[in-house]
C-alpha cells in the first residue's frame, strides 16, 4: 500500500503557474548558481522576506472552511494572492519547541528542544537559525514580536530588533478573567494600546523604507494567544447567542490509549468549562481574538502592497500550532491530534508561487526554512531536517511524498498522511484515524486488522533519532513528560 502516491487533489483551482524570465526569477537564478559555489553575493535584484508568525490560531480561517463564524478578510485575501495550505502541521504542539523547531530548521527530536519549559539555547547554536543565516548572506533582518518563545529571548543576528508596547485594561463589564486556566475577557482598550498593534507600526515603518540590501523583516503577533482578551468591539461582532459550539462527543476518549488522555486532561480544563457553562463564551472570545489579529495583518499587507517593495517581496505567514476548544475533551495546544497541531501557511512569491490556490498536501513548518532559502536564491545549510515545497508553491496539485511529522514531549510522535493520522507514544500505546472517512478523529483504528498495513507503513516515518531532552530551568505542571535524563532510542 503506498500512502503518498497522491492523485491531483480534487477541490484544488489553482490558477496554474506560467513561467517566465521576470528580473525576480533572474535574480534568483543567480542567486543560486553564485550561493551553491560559495560565494555569498546577490544578483542586483535579490527578493525580500516579509515572515508573519501568529501565536495560536488553529485553522479556524475564512478561505479554510473549517469554522463558518470566523472572520478573517484579511488572511482570506492574502490566501487569494499566492498558495494556502489547508493541511499545514507544526513540527510540536507549543510555542517554545515549535518556533525553535522552525527558526532552526531542525525537528524537536533532533535538538531535544520539546517542551515550554526547556531552554533551547543549548541545543541550537545561533549560526544554525534562520535570520542568521539570511544576515550572513547579505541580508538586513529586522524583527518585532514574538518570533522565538518569550523567556529565552531572541536569538541569532538581528540587524535591530524592536521591543513591542502596550497596556491593556479589562473591561468593567467583563465578568471575570475566565474559567481555571482557559482566561477570556474584553478590554477597555483601543486597538492602538495593543502590543500587536505596535509590532505591526514597526513592521509598516520598515516596509516604508528605502534599505540599501535586501531585508528579512520578522513580524509576530501575540495574539490570538490567550488571554482571549481584545477590544470590546471585537467581540461585538460574535454575540453570543449566535456563537456554534465545536463538535464534541462525550465518549470520544473511550478507545483512546491512557498515554492519549493524559494528555487531553479532560478532568481539569474541560470539566471547569462544561460546569460554568461559559464554553460559549470561550469561543466567542477566540473567535474575537483571531478578528483583532486578523486586522492587523491587514494593516501589515495593505503597507506592504502600497510600498515600493510590493513586487519584489516574498511573504509567508504562518502559526506556531493548532488550539483545541474542547474538542476531544480537551483544551489548549499540547497534544497530538487535529486541532492543537493543524494551523494555517500561506505563501506568496511574485513570479513563482500561484494565486488564488488552496494545496491539500500535507506538510509540516520544517518545510519553511529550506523553501525560503530556495526562494531567495540561498544556499540550503546541511543542517536541515525539512524538504523545501516550491514546487508546491509552482504546482499546488503536483506530487508530494512525505507526511507531516509532529512531536510533543521525548518520543511521542504523529505522522500525518494525506488520509491517516498515526500516534505513537512513548510507552508504545497507539492511535490511528482514517481522516477522510472520520474528519474527527471519533475512532480509533490502531486495533483494526484490516489497518495493520497502514501502521507498517507509517511507522517507518517516526523519527529514528530522539536526542535527550534540553535542561528545564523552570518546571511547568501543564506540560507531559518533565524532562528526565534518558538513553537515547
Amino acid at each position: 500500500m503506498r500512502l503518498f502516491a497522491f492523485p491531483p487533489a480534487p477541490f484544488v483551482t489553482p490558477a496554474m503557474f506560467l513561467p517566465r524570465l521576470s528580473p525576480f526569477l533572474l535574480a534568483i537564478a543567480v542567486s543560486v548558481l553564485v550561493g551553491f559555489a560559495g560565494q555569498p553575493t546577490f544578483a542586483a535584484d535579490p527578493p525580500n522576506v516579509l515572515f508573519i508568525a501568529i501565536d495560536d490560531l488553529n485553522h479556524w480561517v475564512g478561505h479554510l472552511g473549517r469554522n463558518a463564524q470566523t472572520k478573517t478578510p484579511a488572511i482570506d485575501r492574502l490566501a487569494a494572492s499566492g498558495v494556502s495550505f489547508s493541511r499545514a502541521y507544526c513540527t510540536a504542539p507549543a510555542c517554545n519547541p515549535s518556533r525553535a523547531s522552525l527558526m532552526s530548521g531542525q525537528r524537536p527530536s533532533t535538538t531535544g528542544c520539546y517542551l515550554n519549559e526547556q531552554n533551547w539555547h543549548p541545543g541550537i547554536s545561533d549560526d544554525k537559525l534562520l535570520n542568521s543565516h539570511f544576515q550572513s548572506h547579505g541580508y538586513n533582518t529586522f524583527g518585532t514580536g514574538k518570533i522565538y518563545h518569550g523567556g529565552y529571548g531572541n536569538g541569532g543576528q538581528w540587524t535591530e530588533y524592536h521591543k513591542t508596547a502596550g497596556k491593556t485594561e479589562m473591561h468593567p463589564d467583563a465578568k471575570n478573567d475566565g474559567v481555571g486556566g482557559i482566561k477570556f475577557y474584553p478590554l477597555a482598550n483601543r486597538d492602538e494600546d495593543m502590543p500587536d498593534y505596535d509590532a505591526v507600526t514597526y513592521g509598516i515603518k520598515k516596509l516604508n523604507e528605502t534599505h540599501d540590501r535586501p531585508f528579512f523583516l520578522a513580524v509576530g503577533l501575540v495574539k490570538p494567544h490567550m488571554p482571549f482578551s481584545v477590544p470590546q468591539k471585537w467581540f461585538d461582532q460574535f454575540p453570543l447567542e449566535s456563537i456554534e459550539l465545536p463538535p464534541w462527543d462525550e465518549n470520544d476518549l473511550d478507545d483512546v490509549p491512557p498515554s492519549g488522555v493524559k494528555m487531553a486532561k479532560p478532568q481539569t480544563d474541560h470539566a471547569q468549562i462544561l460546569q460554568s457553562g461559559r464554553w460559549k463564551e470561550a469561543v466567542q472570545a477566540y473567535l474575537a481574538t483571531i478578528a483583532f489579529t486578523d486586522s492587523q495583518v491587514g494593516r501589515l499587507i495593505d503597507a506592504l502592497n502600497t510600498s515600493p517593495h510590493r513586487d519584489n517581496t516574498i511573504v509567508v505567514l504562518w502559526s506556531d500550532h493548532g488550539w483545541s476548544l474542547g474538542e476531544k475533551s480537551h483544551w489548549r495546544k499540547f497534544a497530538l491530534w487535529e486541532e492543537p497541531t493543524r494551523s494555517v501557511m500561506i505563501w506568496k512569491a511574485p513570479g513563482v508561487a500561484s494565486e488564488n490556490a488552496i494545496c491539500q498536501r500535507t506538510v509540516d513548518f520544517s518545510s519553511i526554512y529550506p523553501t525560503l532559502c530556495d526562494l531567495a536564491g540561498l544556499p540550503k545549510p546541511t543542517h536541515l531536517d525539512g524538504k523545501s515545497i516550491v514546487s508546491l508553491l509552482r504546482d499546488p496539485a503536483a506530487p508530494w511524498d512525505q507526511p507531516a511529522i509532529t512531536t510533543h514531549g521525548r518520543m511521542n510522535h504523529a505522522i500525518r498522511s494525506q488520509q491517516y493520522r498515526y500516534i505513537r507514544y512513548e510507552n508504545g500505546d497507539q492511535e490511528l484515524y482514517d481522516t477522510f472517512a472520520d474528519p474527527l478523529e471519533y475512532t480509533n483504528l490502531a486495533d483494526s486488522d484490516k489497518h495493520q498495513s497502514v501502521i507498517e507503513e507509517l511507522v517507518q516515518w517516526i523519527p529514528k533519532v530522539n536526542a535527550d531532552n534540553l535542561p528545564s530551568p523552570r518546571r511547568n505542571a501543564g506540560q507531559p513528560n518533565n524532562p528526565r535524563r534518558k538513553p537515547n532510542r
